[in-house]
């Protein structure tokens, strides 16, 4: 382990929020990436959350579920409560780097992230919420810059995929990447797939907050990106794709946003051409249509009202047609759903001015992994902060607050994901 720990700051990752239904994945992973790891032995970490009883509790079952006893007796328990500004204090001076787990995060992250500026912890969360990732962007950047910690949000499925995918597609081609389409695909067994509350909770708060996002843009008075090559159209709210060979819709959730701050960062730090990206994703058949055009109108009609908010957040199982729940998917669920990430991307061959005419030359690429929710996810947020710990000299700068792809882009992240449930591939462009 490259980043050492010492007697006033023992752990390398402290995991907080670790009896929230994702954080107790979270547990899991880093225990079997602290087994597996050659210098596994030397990764100290601690789990931190609100009830001491209840993360007992949390390590017990992870200890019988990877026959791992000495879990129950070797792992440091660490009181924290996001409402309580000295616990938070005492949990960042004891970490290297927190895993944040608490969502949502609009409500709840904030906190953490100013606790770990002011107390010199490196801070990572598996954020899918704009607004967050962004408002953090402006007003904590400079300070984490001062203090040399870094603030990664979006480290899960949210938004590395599609962040580190973009990555990956422009290494790949061979000449001036210009822009890309992004297809996701969902696929679960008999049982289907379903979503965590929380989850839920943060699209209906974020939804009807969206306006306050186009406010916090003007704010960072940035010049909008120059346009490489041809300008991408985008699809309509809902098409058939034949790359998907089903129904499909714009992508409602951050990587868009995620995708866009990388390529900002990337073209004012590195000089590189950014890439326009367009996000979609697949939804089934002509029944599916159907039932996303009436389940959407009734959202955004409800999204607008607190008593709509209300009974959306209250049964969440029945306004989402089942696909979130209070209890969360099961593990027979998780076991049998899948994602792939599908890039289709277009640019100018090497030699060629892009200033010059259409794009000359295509690629297909693809990012592949286990269920998105909490088995890559958790996957993302680990490996990023090993790649952290392990490769602090290549991150930007010496600190401030960052995309994923804007701060491993000069890492093994890629490599690493690899071999952690999640395959980057370069695929035949039919």
């Amino acid at each position: 382990m490259a980043a050492a720990v010492t007697s006033s700051r023992p752990y390398h990752i402290i995991i907080f929020g670790a009896t929230g239904f994702t954080g107790q994945f979270v547990v899991e992973e880093v225990a079997r990436c602290a087994a597996e790891s050659p210098d596994g032995s030397r990764l100290k970490w601690a789990v931190a959350g609100r009830s001491r009883q209840r993360l007992g509790k949390v390590l017990t079952k992870a200890a019988e579920r990877l026959s791992m006893p000495e879990l129950k007796t070797d792992i440091e328990i660490i009181v924290a409560d996001v409402s309580i500004e000295e616990s938070l204090a005492i949990m960042c001076q004891q970490g290297l780097v927190i895993l944040n787990c608490v969502g949502p995060y609009r409500f709840f992250g904030e906190p953490v992230v100013k606790a770990c500026v002011e107390n010199g912890a490196h801070y990572l969360d598996i954020c899918g919420e704009p607004q967050f990732l962004e408002r953090m962007q402006l007003e904590y950047h400079t300070k984490a810059l001062d203090k040399g910690v870094y603030v990664i949000g979006s480290c899960g499925f949210d938004s590395i995929p599609a962040d580190l995918g973009i990555l990956y597609t422009q290494r790949q081609f061979k000449g001036t990447l210009t822009a890309v389409e992004g297809f996701l695909n969902i696929t679960s067994g008999p049982a289907g797939s379903s979503g965590h509350d929380a989850t839920w909770q943060s699209a209906v708060h974020g939804f009807a907050d969206s306006g306050s996002l186009r406010q916090l843009r003007k704010k960072f008075g940035q010049k909008p990106l120059p346009v490489v090559g041809a300008k991408v159209k985008k699809r309509g709210f809902v098409f058939y794709s034949k790359e998907m060979e089903q129904y499909a819709i714009p992508f409602m959730g951050s990587d868009p946003s995620v995708v866009r701050r990388t390529q900002r960062h990337l073209y004012e730090e590195d000089q590189q051409s950014p890439v326009q990206y367009t996000a979609y994703v697949g939804i089934g058949g002509p029944f599916s249509v159907i039932k996303l055009f009436c389940g959407g109108l009734l959202f955004w009609f409800m999204v607008k009202f607190s008593l709509g908010r209300k009974l959306l957040t209250t049964f969440p199982s029945f306004f989402s047609f089942g696909l979130f729940t209070k209890s969360g998917p099961t593990m027979k669920q998780i076991e049998d759903t899948c994602f792939s990430l599908t890039f289709f991307g277009e640019g100018y061959s090497e030699g060629t001015d892009p200033a010059q005419g259409r794009p000359n030359t295509k690629i297909c690429t693809q990012v592949i992994g286990a269920e998105p929710g909490y088995v890559a996810t958790v996957s993302a947020i680990v490996q990023a902060a090993l790649t952290l710990l392990n490769e602090l000299h290549s991150l930007p700068r010496r600190g401030g607050v960052y995309t994923p792809g804007a701060a491993f882009h000069k890492t093994s992240l890629i490599e690493r994901l690899q071999n952690h449930s999640i395959k980057f591939s370069v695929k035949s462009y039919d």
